[in-house]
């Protein structure tokens, strides 16, 4: 992350009156929150030179004119444990904004009501703006979300909502075009070493008055187990540390085993953007295209064993059912994508069932890159001719200017004629015969069929 000005170091933390009292008992996780712009670790694209979040932080909390700093209401939207919770805190410390908290799961209208309600006699009595911080916004319904959207737009209170779902989606349109939506990053792997160094060294908050020593492999099998979540990273390095027994020297030295302990589970290499993520995801592609069920489901398990996020590997299977089943066996693309909702609907770990029922039936299906190799000849053809006009016959005719045209003349109505088929061009007269066809039926599966009853409709 860029360097700090002194601006940075001289702000005032959200907790330094009473920090000692609320420490005692609170997880590592929650004792290593950044209370400083200059400890937030990571999220370079929102708090680098000129950025918002940086230019929020750094302006000064009342200026000189007698304004208030500026302060949009805010839509923090990234994954579990990239700091959206921290970030909310350090706005409102740094604005000298009460802050009030919500829980969109645990929370309603009337509790909605309640916080502005306080929120609108701090500002009448006090001069004190409210930050409206609600954590997972998006669960929040369409009626709980409107009965927000006045009291933003009024300002009542400046609403600071965090979600890991696409607010595009999740967030209705009226009160997203009052908010910033800003993009969270999951930690990078440098980010996850750094939180566990400072959590070692730190003597105060973290671990620093235990004697450890994390061994290279030990270090990088917590930050891939970790995923870019700094809570389940120091979650995990809390327990890691404290199941290892004491040396006879008085050092603490976590080993793997203790390490599968603290996870309750055996830990898997693999990484979420490197070599060995696109290896595996590689390996499962080519073994399910080259028919190996036992292969295919070995690198799915690996994969979902190691913590990968099940929806990935269920889009590359939503390709590949298109790319190397096709029409092959028609059943291969609807079944890849309603596994896709299956998983979505019963979660994991049980969705791994549905997952394995879709591997077994991609690898066992018959094999075709007819709809890859169409579409590819087709592309290449409207790239080289262009837009070749619409041949007279095939354009709409159901307004009287476009009839008056001759749009729609000559057309053959396929239902007036024997077996529901008459020959007529359906391609631009420009585009040369020697170029067709397009599609070539692979003879497997279901093409077979395809391909003889395309034989006899091309000799039509």
């Amino acid at each position: 992350m860029p360097g700090h000005t002194a601006a940075d170091r001289a702000e005032p933390t959200l907790f330094s009156h009473r920090v000692e009292r609320q420490r005692l008992g609170q997880p590592l996780a929650e004792r290593m929150r950044p209370q400083r712009l200059e400890e937030v670790v990571g999220q370079p694209h929102l708090l680098g030179a000129g950025r918002l979040l940086r230019q929020i932080l750094v302006q000064p909390a009342v200026h000189k004119q007698g304004g208030r700093a500026f302060l949009p209401s805010l839509i923090l939207w990234g994954p579990p444990g990239s700091g959206k919770t921290t970030l909310g805190q350090l706005i409102a410390a740094h604005v000298g904004a009460r802050m009030a908290s919500l829980s969109a799961v645990h929370s309603g209208v009337k509790d909605l009501r309640q916080a502005i309600d306080e929120a609108r006699i701090a500002l009448s009595e006090h001069g004190q703006r409210t930050i409206l911080f609600i954590d997972e916004i998006h669960r929040y319904n369409k009626g709980q979300q409107d009965a927000l959207l006045p009291h933003v737009e009024a300002g009542t209170v400046v609403l600071l909502g965090a979600t890991t779902e696409n607010p595009g989606f999740e967030i209705n349109q009226a009160l997203l075009s009052r908010c910033r939506v800003l993009r969270l990053s999951p930690h990078s792997q440098d980010d996850l070493q750094a939180l566990v160094e400072r959590a070692l060294n730190d003597r105060e908050r973290g671990l620093g008055q235990l004697a450890v020593e994390l061994a290279e492999d030990v270090r990088e099998q917590l930050v891939r187990y970790a995923a870019g979540d700094a809570r389940r990273l120091l979650t995990t390095l809390e327990a890691l540390v404290y199941l290892t027994p004491e040396a006879a020297d008085g050092v603490r030295r976590p080993s793997t085993a203790e390490l599968e302990q603290a996870l309750a589970q055996r830990v898997l290499p693999h990484d979420k953007d490197g070599e060995l993520h696109h290896d595996v995801i590689s390996a499962l592609i080519k073994s399910v295209r080259g028919s190996d069920p036992d292969a295919a489901l070995y690198w799915t398990a690996r994969m979902l064993e190691a913590g990968e996020d099940p929806l990935y590997v269920l889009r590359r299977l939503v390709i590949l059912a298109a790319e190397d089943i096709g029409p092959a066996d028609p059943r291969a693309l609807p079944m890849a994508t309603s596994t896709v909702e299956a998983v979505r609907f019963v979660g994991m770990p049980e969705g791994h069932l549905a997952i394995s029922s879709l591997v077994l039936f991609l690898s066992i299906a018959p094999k075709s890159n007819s709809a890859l190799t169409a579409y590819a000849a087709a592309r290449e053809a409207v790239q080289r001719h262009g837009a070749l006009p619409v041949p007279i016959h095939l354009r709409d005719g159901h307004s009287a200017t476009a009839r008056a045209l001759g749009h729609g003349a000559g057309y053959l109505y396929p239902h007036d004629h024997p077996g529901n088929h008459v020959a007529q061009r359906y391609l631009p007269s420009e585009l040369p015969d020697e170029e067709l066809p397009f599609y070539r039926p692979a003879q497997s599966g279901f093409e077979r069929q395809i391909s003889e009853r395309l034989e006899i409709l091309r000799r039509r």
